[in-house]
């Protein structure tokens, strides 16, 4: 006869893989406020979170939306607007007087200069404090600054393939070349916050 043990039903969130329960262990054990980072299918939306034993509270949160209503006409979750992402939070969390966080990728790990250090580099930037490691994790100051972009932009410049890879930002009437200026402008706005 067959052994008939009762099967063990993984946690809800574990199997839809929106929890990776040990993770979130060592992070909550670290009693420190979480910078949890989180990319749409549109946008990114980042917020500094509290433990409590009700529930997480979001101490303050912010979307990628927010740098449209800045100027930001580009792709709301490229390098350039997730660093920019940063960037506000760090500011907008010092004018809260959060001064200190960790950061909370979720479930992907996140990788040598990826978009998530994107955030964290911009974040830093802003004046919060987030410990990490190597600096050999952050993107370099061309991909940040949308320079990549604007490069191969120049490059296609002519070709039949030009728009077809831009279509979106010439139809918003924005060309990509100029994605480095408009970075530059969003960015010293974001440092002009008080």
């Amino acid at each position: 006869m067959k052994n008939l043990k009762p099967r063990t039903v993984l946690f809800r969130r574990k199997r839809e893989q929106k929890t990776d329960y040990q993770n979130r262990l060592k992070l909550l054990l670290s009693k420190q406020l979480r910078l949890v980072v989180r990319f749409t299918n549109s946008g990114i939306i980042v917020q500094v979170v509290e433990f409590q034993m009700q529930g997480d509270k979001v101490l303050m949160a912010l979307d990628s939306s927010a740098l449209k209503k800045m100027g930001w006409n580009y792709s709301q979750k490229n390098f350039p607007a997730t660093y920019l992402m940063g960037l506000l939070l760090g500011k907008k969390a010092q004018q809260k007087g959060i001064k200190q966080a960790i950061l909370d990728p979720g479930t992907k790990a996140p990788l040598k200069k990826s978009k998530v250090y994107a955030l964290l580099k911009g974040a830093i930037d802003g004046g919060l404090a987030v410990p990490h490691g190597d600096k050999d994790i952050f993107p370099n100051e061309d991909h940040l600054s949308g320079k990549h972009v604007s490069d191969y932009a120049h490059s296609l410049k002519g070709k039949k393939e030009y728009e077809a890879r831009f279509s979106g930002y010439l139809k918003s009437k924005h060309a990509p070349e100029d994605i480095t200026k408009s970075f530059t402008e969003i960015k010293h706005k974001i440092l002009a916050l008080k």
